[in-house]
């Protein structure tokens, strides 16, 4: 036999023992896949959470803008109302006094009182991964002048420690801004 076909032999030997993946190979890499997602998972609950605030706090603005709005374009005093208990948080888009409309946890949505309507809703139930909470029961937005009385200041809270507060001034501008900057691409408060 010659070099070059005791070469060819020896490559086909070799190719035919190297074909497969042992047992340690895979718990290898079985182990380092579970060591990599589980630094992954984490963080992904707080991206998630982030998230969340991130959209609670835009589609508090832009009903705090609505609401203003609507008051001017309507000629009519509306107002945003904040409540929470146990059951979770909420707040209620509406016409009427302070007290005319609740978003309580023990109602479907929102429930007013005499001649007072519910132009929108939105609640966070207990279990929520947020809630929101107010400095004031209720802002009423003026007609005339497009302010809002009284200022305000919205927290949007999750779960860990994020936070986004929402900072109301009296001309219906809202200024967010996070506490201690917990939340990336805000402002700290």
């Amino acid at each position: 036999m010659n070099h070059r076909s005791q070469h060819r032999l020896y490559r086909h030997a070799t190719a035919s023992r190297q074909s497969g993946v042992t047992l340690v190979e895979s718990l290898m890499v079985m182990a380092i896949a579970a060591v990599t997602l589980g630094a992954v998972v984490p963080g992904m609950g707080a991206a998630l959470e982030r998230r969340h605030l991130e959209g609670a706090a835009a589609q508090l603005e832009t009903d705090i803008m609505f609401t203003r709005s609507l008051a001017v374009a309507g000629n009519r005093t509306l107002r945003i109302s904040f409540q929470h208990d146990a059951g979770g948080s909420c707040y209620v888009v509406h016409t009427g006094s302070a007290g005319a409309c609740s978003c309580a946890s023990g109602s479907s949505g929102a429930t007013c009182t005499d001649a007072a309507a519910a132009l929108r809703s939105v609640r966070f139930a207990s279990d929520a991964p947020l809630q929101v909470r107010a400095n004031v029961g209720s802002m009423a937005f003026d007609p005339t002048r497009g302010t809002n009385t009284p200022t305000a200041t919205l927290r949007l809270l999750g779960r860990d420690v994020q936070a986004v507060h929402l900072v109301v001034n009296l001309m219906g501008r809202v200024r967010a801004c996070s506490p201690n900057a917990a939340v990336s691409g805000y402002r700290a408060c």
